[in-house]
């Protein structure tokens, strides 16, 4: 219910839950599959109905979960595959460093947590996650929520904080690492101003920040009264038995994910050059599989490296994809899995490397080179096509949809967000309304997904006026590569990225750039398509 209640129905009566044992059982596992996700879900309306920035109220670009004791991802919402498969490591970062403090300050009852370190769990800096524990009566860490919203600025070289050419993390906005930011129920705001303040890139807007943080908060304490509800009907044994079950099943839906799949290898270039390398091995046996980056480039002079995190995230995500069962997404899919990425190469860079694009760009290739060893399905657009523009006082960002990949019994769809990323755009009239530029043209681009048997999506194209002078900023991939077809299918058409001047001019931008716009001066992207599968008409 709208306020955080658990409703049960005559399907499932709170008298046969509270009976659930610690044995698992298909009914109840089914009731708590449920019940689990509802706690996701209500935080994720909390979240979305308390916040003001545009970047979470509107385009909805934020994630909430529910964590076992130890940090192991239970349930999730719907929201943001790259969020919800690297959060659990932000989890167990706080859980290992308050376990270690020095100061004897462990975690305590109405303690709320802040992080975006991305070699903490962190994803990339404008990523913020919130963590607050849930505890049981006898003061035993029942549980842990967490709530991660893309900040419209955390500071950096640019508004929007995803600078096109920044070379260290500290030059992509202000890093918060294990920071406490709730003490026994006392938001420490005076403490979180001077943290935003106080980096080499400082925070723009530290108020909207502010803003953001406290809904994030709200939304864990609704977490957490809804999962005390859970406890209190059910009982505290079978909450955490089916905790368990609910991973257990996961795993065993891998298995048989696995018994249908064949060893596969693949190699995907980005548009810097870079080479991600992945190969596939499967033992039926064991009922296992190996999925091993050995051979991907070493790390990166550039913000297109992704922490092992987010590398995680996505071969999650690709598992997930490939079931028939309806479960949540949880820590039990990666059981069955060996993960393999080298330390020091672009997919587990050591600090400070960059990363504000590893999240966004290399999370897309990481999953088409997934599905290109896999032979499962084309090359999705490979992009999030991430624009951002802004100045001193007001901050936007947004990722722009294009083409999925065909696959062997369909065709790729059109003008949607995909994979790494599941956001929507901003409303124009709200866009229009915020900030000083005019949606002029918001389109597909009709014939711009790869051709064969089956026909990858078309991308779109996105033209902005601009109304006054700001800078303006674009972060991509597949400008230069083209999204790949498979098993025959042609290449879809390559993004690209143009400033048209006032005075009728163009400037044709590479896959990044920065530049400053002036009033009348307009920015077009258009994004590219997917892949072809197989060869021939349908």
């Amino acid at each position: 219910a709208g306020d955080g209640t658990l409703i049960l129905t005559r399907e499932t009566p709170a008298k046969r839950i509270a009976a659930a044992g610690t044995e698992a059982d298909p009914v109840r596992l089914e009731i708590f599959n449920n019940l689990f996700m509802a706690i996701a879900e209500e935080m994720g309306v909390a979240l979305q109905n308390t916040a003001i920035s545009v970047n979470i109220k509107e385009r909805l670009d934020f994630s909430c979960a529910l964590f076992d004791p130890e940090g192991a991802l239970i349930a999730n919402a719907p929201h943001i595959p790259v969020h919800l498969g690297s959060m659990g490591d932000s989890v167990r970062t706080i859980i290992a460093a308050r376990a270690d403090a020095r100061d004897g300050r462990g975690i305590q009852p109405g303690d709320v947590y802040v992080l975006n370190a991305p070699y903490h769990g962190g994803s990339h800096l404008p990523d913020v996650t919130v963590i607050m524990p849930a505890f049981t009566s006898g003061g035993e860490i029942a549980a842990h929520v967490a709530a991660r919203g893309h900040h419209a600025d955390i500071g950096g070289l640019t508004p929007g904080s995803m600078p096109p050419d920044s070379r260290r993390v500290e030059e992509e906005g202000v890093l918060l690492d294990n920071v406490l930011l709730v003490d026994r129920g006392r938001f420490l705001e005076r403490e979180m101003r001077e943290l935003l303040a106080a980096a080499p890139y400082p925070a723009r807007n530290p108020d909207r920040n502010i803003s953001d943080l406290k809904a994030q908060v709200a939304a864990c304490f609704k977490g957490v009264s809804a999962l005390r509800s859970l406890i209190a009907r059910s009982g505290g044994d079978a909450v955490h038995a089916y905790m368990r079950h609910v991973q257990d099943h996961a795993a065993e839906s891998v298995r048989r994910v696995i018994d249908r799949l064949s060893d596969g290898s693949f190699a995907c270039e980005m548009d810097n050059g870079a080479i991600i390398r992945v190969a596939i091995s499967v033992n039926r046996v064991r009922r296992t599989m190996r999925i091993d980056f050995t051979g991907t480039s070493a790390q990166l002079d550039s913000n297109f490296n992704a922490p092992v995190s987010v590398c995680r995230a996505a071969v999650l995500y690709v598992l997930r994809t490939l079931m028939d069962d309806e479960i949540p997404l949880n820590e039990g899919c990666l059981r069955p899995v060996e993960l393999v990425v080298p330390e020091g190469c672009m997919l587990n860079p050591r600090y400070p490397a960059a990363v504000v694009a590893g999240n966004v760009e290399t999370s897309q290739a990481i999953t088409d080179a997934l599905y290109g060893a896999l032979g499962v399905q084309a090359a999705a657009q490979g992009t999030m096509n991430n624009f951002t523009f802004g100045d001193g006082r007001l901050q936007y960002y947004e990722t722009i949809c294009g083409g999925t990949g065909a696959g062997p019994d369909h065709n790729g769809a059109s003008a949607v967000h995909s994979h790494m990323t599941n956001t929507r755009l901003t409303d124009p009239e709200i866009l229009e309304t915020r900030f000083p530029v005019v949606l002029e043209e918001f389109a597909i681009r009709h014939g711009s997904g790869g051709t064969g048997r089956h026909t990858g999506g078309d991308g779109v194209v996105r033209r902005l006026l601009f109304r006054r002078p700001m800078t303006a900023s674009i972060l991509s991939n597949r400008r230069r590569v083209a999204p790949f077809g498979l098993n025959g299918g042609s290449d879809a058409e390559r993004g690209r990225n143009l400033v048209q001047r006032k005075d009728g001019s163009t400037e044709e931008l590479g896959a990044t750039g920065t530049v400053e716009m002036h009033e009348g001066d307009a920015f077009i992207i258009e994004t590219p398509g997917g892949g072809g599968f197989g060869r021939g008409n349908a």
